[in-house]
């Protein structure tokens, strides 16, 4: 099984991952977890993607693809996974459409957490008081990313609707009533 859970900064990715990766025993591949590794160990991969990071802005396809396809590539033996924070352009949907398809695997479904602009900032706020990240201390950064979010990555959920693989579910409620909704719409399927 591999899912790609799809929101904008702040809708619940890594929280409802993590729930998602016990119940199924998925390997976790998140953006977020990739780019803190390259950034950690100063790779030069990691070096470039902090440059943009850094500015609140997203970072660049190509740096984003090579990690993810180093992860793939490591995690060969997987029982399938959970793309968290990735893909986040239509190039990035299909350069992992084409990597699964070349290891006779695909995506299954796009679960996309929805909510609203007002409740991402509180929540990017709360969350910088904890993370320390420098792209959830500015209303001026958030806004730019959630503004990014949605003219560069809504054209991947409209990817995977024409490949009837999208799930909408409300990002807004308890932790354990949003993981009830993506679990029943998971098995629906």
């Amino acid at each position: 099984m591999n899912i790609i859970l799809f929101g904008p900064p702040g809708a619940g990715k890594g929280t409802q991952s993590d729930k998602i990766i016990e119940k199924y025993k998925l390997s976790h591949l998140s953006t977020g977890d990739l780019f803190r590794m390259h950034l950690g160990n100063s790779t030069p991969l990691g070096i470039e993607a902090k440059k943009y990071m850094d500015e609140g802005n997203l970072v660049p396809d190509s740096v984003v693809i090579n990690m993810v396809k180093e992860e793939i590539e490591n995690n060969h033996e997987s029982k399938g996974f959970i793309f968290d924070g990735f893909p986040r352009t239509v190039n990035q949907a299909i350069a992992l459409d084409n990597m699964l398809k070349e290891k006779s695997l695909s995506i299954d479904n796009l679960i996309s957490l929805e909510v609203d602009d007002n409740e991402l900032i509180s929540r990017i706020k709360k969350r910088a008081l904890v993370s320390g990240r420098v792209d959830d201390q500015s209303e001026e950064k958030i806004n730019n990313r959630i503004k990014v979010y949605k003219e560069e990555t809504i054209p991947v959920l409209n990817h995977y609707k024409k490949l009837n693989k999208h799930i909408p579910i409300n990002g807004v409620g308890s932790i354990d009533e949003i993981f009830g909704l993506i679990i029943s719409k998971i098995e629906e399927k």
